[in-house]
C-alpha cells in the first residue's frame, strides 16, 4: 500500500510529484533488551528542531522514511521510531491488526517503546521536539501525550489517527499543543469520536486544533493507495508545517 516514489515538499504550502531520495540512515537501538530500527534524516545546516515520526500499523516502511526526508528538507532533524521491533514488519491485514493490537492492549509496553524511541531520537538531535504519527502512529502519539513522560515536547500531531482515550487515562494539564488532522469520511474514527475528543481536551484546558477534510477516508495521506486524497493530503501537510513554524521556529 505504501512506498511509491512520491511527494516532496519544497515550500511551506506546496507538494509536487517528484522522487524522494532516501539520504538518511537506519539505526538500530535497544528497548527492554530487544532490537529496534529507527530511521534518521538530518537537516542541512543548523536544524530548526527535531521531529519524531511514529509509523502506522504496517511498522516503519519507506512511507515514514520518505515523510522524514520531506521534513528534513525543510530544515528539521527527523527520527522515525520503531514500535514493533527489528524484522517485525507485518504484511497482511490480519497480521497488522494483531501487531498493533498487542500494543493497544499493553499500554505500558507501548509507552516504554515510545520512550525508548524518543531517547534514541534525542541522541541524534537535541533540539526542541514535535511528535507526529500516522493512523496507529497517531494513536501512539496521543498515548505519549497522555503519559506526560516525554519531557520537553513542543507539540503533538496526529494524521488520521485514533482518538479514543483508554479508561483510566487523561491528558495532563501541562500537555503541549495538539493538532488533529482528520478525514470527514473516516469510517474507522467517526465524527462522534472527534466530538468526544474535542470535549475532553476542552474540559482539560489543552491547547488543541482539529481540522476535518470533507470526503477524506481513513489513511488519506498514503500515497498511491485507493484511499489517498490529494487535496486533503496537501491541506493537512500545510497545517502541519504551519504548526512546525509556530512551535519549532528554529533560527
Amino acid at each position: 500500500m505504501k512506498g511509491l516514489k512520491l511527494l516532496v515538499a519544497w515550500g511551506v504550502f506546496s507538494l509536487c510529484w517528484l522522487p524522494v531520495a532516501l539520504g538518511g540512515e537506519v539505526v538500530e537501538y535497544q528497548v527492554d533488551g530487544g532490537a529496534f530500527e529507527g530511521y534518521q534524516a538530518r537537516a542541512k545546516g543548523s536544524a530548526k528542531g527535531l521531529v519524531v515520526v511514529i509509523h502506522d500499523w504496517d511498522g516503519p516502511t519507506d512511507y515514514e522514511h520518505k515523510r522524514a526526508e520531506m521534513i528534513s528538507a525543510l530544515g528539521y532533524d527527523v527520527f522515525a521510531i520503531d514500535l514493533y521491533g527489528k524484522g517485525n514488519r507485518p504484511q497482511d491485514t490480519d497480521s497488522k491488526r494483531a501487531e498493533s493490537g498487542k500494543l493497544y492492549k499493553d499500554r505500558e509496553t507501548m509507552r516504554r517503546r515510545l520512550m525508548g524511541g524518543l531517547q534514541q531520537a534525542r541522541k541524534f538531535s537535541r533540539g526542541k521536539t514535535v511528535v507526529i504519527g500516522y493512523c496507529f502512529g497517531g494513536s501512539a502519539t496521543l498515548e505519549l501525550a497522555r503519559s506526560g513522560q516525554g519531557g520537553e515536547i513542543s507539540g503533538y500531531v496526529s494524521f488520521h489517527g485514533g482518538l479514543a482515550t483508554p479508561q483510566g487515562q487523561s491528558y495532563p494539564k501541562s500537555t503541549s499543543p495538539v493538532l488533529i488532522l482528520h478525514g470527514g469520511a473516516d469510517s474507522a474514527v467517526s465524527m462522534d469520536d472527534v466530538s468526544t475528543f474535542s470535549k475532553e481536551l476542552e474540559t482539560a484546558g489543552i491547547n488543541y486544533e482539529i481540522q476535518v477534510y470533507s470526503g477524506a477516508p481513513h489513511a488519506f495521506t498514503v500515497f498511491g493507495s485507493d484511499r489517498y486524497r490529494k487535496e486533503a493530503d496537501e491541506k493537512s501537510w500545510k497545517a502541519f508545517l504551519g504548526f512546525l513554524t509556530e512551535y519549532l521556529p528554529g533560527r
